[in-house]
């Protein structure tokens, strides 16, 4: 320590001196056993920071209100009586720490300063604080958002330098002591934050942020790390490592709630496979490394030991290798009702490349553990064995999977559903029969009318099921049609994609249909409000069945295979199955037989094809659209596809077609219609 007669030690004006030459922004003089601040301190204007505490100092000069640049000053621990009104002339300033002093009276300008967030003035003679000043002597009153923008503006300017420490110390410490993180990981949370509406946050952006070199930046990765572990941000280790803060660190921060993780002890068997579910999609989604993975499913077993899967998991002592794949083939039964698991459904476990061929060696041979003690076993089909497609024993299932109620939980599994409230709501035109006939559809499909006919028809000993059929042109809104009456009726759509059934392998399709209404009886069952099956396109599975002989090819026994199958589950049918079909003329009597409602779509006339016109091209004059509407005989999918076109081409020119322009496309559409597409029907 060096202390000279006066407090104006050479080492102090040595330490201002090159403070002023290297053009710094902090000046540390704390300690120095000052007496009088020498006047050298007033040229030093780019400062932000200066530390004069703990030393002797019993007069601040009049020349503190030239630091113009200060943002962060400490005077405690000295002996002033009094402070000078220039120290309202410091409009920089947000910290400014007085304790420890013996001061009387704080001036009244500093009440205009307009960044001042923080004034410490305890151990002082102090009596009476004015209400003017009395905000200042505590943080303001801020919320999590509010600190982490002040670290953002700081740090950008300031970098991770002293200076910004100094500072930014209210607001990282609030943050550190909310999310019990440390500062260092506070002020990466806050600019993870900052970039919270972006799902693959990179590093080396947060890195440009903060003014931080990369080699320096990677010093901090067991910080983020740490952040992780702490469930407050989420790391995907793709080709790229990137980052994102979960949607439910968001929401608690925005509500001004302490977010916390949440508990997943003593958990219902149901909700431990939930979250089972979620940890194999986050490692899918490489957010979670395989060591990760298998310590959180370890935690999650520890947390609910009451569970007998846990206990019986416990007990099995293989490597993590093959103990979370058997807990992949677990949930992917419990969860989705997986009885033909193939590699690519659970390889995506394993980082390394050997791992996964090892595997899959073992498997092809029969030699996998999983394998030679009757954990799984290959599918089969028809007395043949697929060597490429595995799932759980029946043993396995009984010992590990006995506490599920399979039916319900099936019915939970809401991935194959087309939520009715995600559905966009979107204006219909029909013609004047069609109109009356889809609105009382709808009507009898509201859920109260829907209940109350479906009781009387038990009650008289008919089928209870809705079977609807509709038929027409394609473009004419039969899709779209259910998926409106599926809106207004708050019914989820259950969507059949009759393409993805028709496999190549023999057997695969029937089994693949039986799952579909399999899939389907558990969401009725399971929801207060039962979804609507929609079999769209249906042409290839309700038209006329193939005569069999001698000749039949193994394909026309597999279609009405199918065929009959759905005959059989639209007898048994409980809730609704809507098919849409383009035709009609080829349409199985059996089938015909069961739909309870057929409606016919026609191409739209005159007034509904005005309508159309209009709605898709607001903009359109009302003579143009009846123009269009009269000299075109369109269909609402076609009308669509014009106005497509003329996007595109505004898109490209930067102007609005003419209505000469829209006539050219009309023109064009009529001529495909007419030749025909490559690649489908006329």
């Amino acid at each position: 320590m060096i202390v000279t007669e006066s407090g104006n030690s050479s080492g102090v004006k040595n330490l201002i001196s090159r403070c002023r030459k290297n053009g710094e922004k902090e000046l540390d003089l704390s300690g120095q056993g000052i007496e009088r601040l020498p006047p050298e301190l007033a040229e030093l204007t780019q400062i932000t920071v200066l530390d004069l505490g703990n030393n002797k100092i019993t007069e601040l000069p009049d020349f503190i209100g030239e630091l113009v640049s200060l943002e962060y000053l400490d005077i405690s621990h000295n002996s002033l009586q009094s402070l000078p009104d220039s120290l309202g002339k410091l409009v920089s300033l947000e910290t400014l720490d007085l304790s420890s002093n013996l001061i009387r009276d704080i001036p009244e300008t500093i009440k205009n300063l307009p960044s001042l967030e923080k004034l410490t003035v305890t151990s002082n003679k102090i009596e009476n604080i004015s209400e003017a000043l009395n905000i200042f002597t505590t943080t303001k009153e801020l919320t999590l958002l509010d600190h982490a923008d002040k670290i953002i503006t700081l740090s950008n300017k300031n970098g991770l330098t002293k200076t910004f420490f100094k500072i930014a110390d209210n607001h990282i410490q609030y943050i550190t002591e909310k999310l019990d993180i440390s500062p260092i990981q506070a002020v990466f949370f806050s600019h993870f934050l900052n970039r919270s509406q972006e799902n693959t946050i990179l590093i080396s952006s947060i890195a440009e942020d903060i003014h931080c070199n990369m080699i320096r930046t990677l010093q901090y990765m067991n910080d983020l790390e740490g952040l992780e572990k702490k469930k407050l941000i989420r790391c995907s280790r793709g080709n790229s490592v990137t980052y994102r803060v979960p949607w439910d660190v968001k929401n608690a921060i925005r509500k001004g709630e302490e977010f916390k993780p949440p508990d997943h002890s003593n958990l219902s068997i149901d909700k431990f496979f939930t979250i089972v579910e979620t940890l194999f999609e986050e490692r899918g989604d490489d957010e979670l490394t395989f060591e990760t993975l298998a310590g959180e499913l370890y935690d999650l077993m520890d947390n609910n030991m009451h569970l007998h899967f846990s206990q019986r998991m416990k007990n099995i002592h293989i490597g993590d290798q093959d103990k979370v794949l058997l807990i992949c083939f677990c949930h992917l039964f419990a969860n989705n009702n997986d009885d033909e698991i193939r590699h690519h459904d659970f390889e995506y476990i394993y980082a390394e490349s050997w791992v996964k061929n090892s595997i899959k060696r073992q498997f092809e041979k029969g030699e996998h553990f999983l394998l030679e003690n009757e954990f799984i076993e290959n599918v089969s089909s028809d007395g043949f064995g697929d060597q490429e497609a595995f799932k759980l024993t029946d043993k396995a299932k009984k010992e590990l999977l006995g506490e599920l109620d399979m039916k319900m939980r099936l019915g939970r599994n809401k991935k194959r559903l087309t939520l009715h409230e995600k559905l966009p709501e979107k204006k219909l035109f029909y013609n004047e029969k069609e109109t009356q006939r889809i609105e009382q559809l709808a009507s009898l499909l509201q859920n109260n009318n829907f209940k109350s006919i479906q009781d009387r028809l038990a009650s008289g000993g008919m089928r209870r099921g809705f079977a609807c059929l509709f038929y027409g042109p394609p473009g004419t809104g039969k899709t779209e049609t259910v998926y409106q009456i599926a809106k207004k009726t708050d019914r989820d759509i259950m969507l059949v994609d009759i393409a993805e059934t028709k496999s190549k392998w023999y057997g695969e399709s029937e089994k693949q249909i039986k799952e579909i209404f399999n899939q389907y009886k558990a969401f009725v069952d399971s929801n207060e409000i039962a979804p609507i099956l929609l079999f769209n396109e249906a042409d290839a599975v309700i038209g006329k069945r193939r005569e069999l002989g001698d000749s039949s090819r193994a394909v026309d026994q597999t279609e009405n295979t199918i065929q009959n199958i759905i005959l059989q589950e639209m007898e048994n049918l409980t809730g609704i199955l809507i098919a849409t079909t383009n035709l009609t003329n080829n349409l199985d009597k059996a089938f015909e037989r069961r739909f309870l409602y057929k409606i016919e779509f026609e191409k739209p006339a005159l007034p509904a094809r005005q309508s159309i016109w209009q709605s898709i091209i607001p903009d359109l004059s009302d003579a143009d659209a009846r123009e269009l509407a009269a000299r075109f005989e369109f269909s609402g999918g076609q009308i669509e596809n014009i106005a497509r076109k003329r996007t595109v081409e505004n898109i490209i020119s930067g102007q609005e077609p003419s209505i000469d322009r829209l006539v050219s496309f009309c023109q064009e559409e009529v001529l495909e219609k007419q030749t025909g597409r490559i690649g489908f029907g006329t």
